[in-house]
C-alpha cells in the first residue's frame, strides 16, 4: 500500500477514471461530489504518487486485424536469479508478449501472447527457445473466445469498508 492515505473520494476518483480515462475534469468532479479544482488537485496527487500510472484506449482488435492469442505456461530449466533475469529480459524484448506474470505453483511464468496467427505465435516461442531464455517446458493454450476481459480493478471488493460506497456507473 502506498504511503499516501486514500479516502473514499480518492477511491471514487480512481473508480471513475478506470471506467472512463477520457472523462472531463468537470464530469469527474460531478461524479465524485467535488468542485473541479479540488478534484483536479486530488487526481494530480494520485498521478504524482504513482497510483495512476497511465491512460489507455481499449481496442476492438478483431475489427482491425485477425489475430491469435495464446496463454503460455513456462517452466525454466534452472532457478537461479540470473536465470529469471535472463528470461524476463527476453520477454520484455518480444513485442508479441503483451503480459507476463511470475507465478507460484507448478510453473514459473504465465504469458499472454498476441500474434498474426498460430504460425507467428510459434515463431515467437522459437525465438525464445533459440535465444537461450532458459525455457525447460512450455504449454500453450490458444484463446478461442474472450468471455471477460475487464481491465478495471474491483476497488470496492478489494478495499471493503475502507472504500465506502463507490457508485455504479
Amino acid at each position: 500500500m502506498p504511503d499516501l492515505k486514500l479516502d473514499p473520494i480518492d477511491l471514487r476518483i480512481l473508480a471513475e477514471i478506470q471506467r472512463d480515462g477520457r472523462i472531463t475534469k468537470l464530469a469527474l468532479a460531478e461524479r465524485v461530489g467535488l468542485s473541479p479544482t479540488p478534484c483536479w488537485v486530488r487526481l494530480r496527487r494520485l498521478e504524482t504518487a504513482g497510483i495512476v500510472v497511465g491512460y489507455h484506449a481499449r481496442l476492438a482488435l478483431r475489427q482491425v486485424t485477425p489475430f491469435a492469442m495464446a496463454l503460455v505456461e513456462v517452466t525454466l530449466g534452472s532457478h537461479r536469479q540470473g536465470d529469471f533475469d535472463r528470461f524476463e529480459r527476453a520477454v520484455r524484448a518480444e513485442p508479441g508478449i503483451v503480459s507476463c506474470w511470475s507465478v507460484g505453483g507448478g510453473v514459473d511464468y504465465i504469458l499472454r501472447v498476441v500474434a498474426q496467427d498460430v504460425d507467428a505465435y510459434q515463431r515467437i516461442i522459437d525465438r525464445l527457445l533459440d535465444g537461450d531464455a532458459g525455457i525447460d517446458r512450455y504449454f500453450t493454450y490458444i484463446v478461442t473466445r474472450t468471455v471477460k476481459d475487464d481491465p478495471a480493478m474491483p476497488l470496492e471488493a478489494l478495499l471493503g469498508e475502507q472504500a465506502g460506497p463507490i457508485p455504479p456507473r
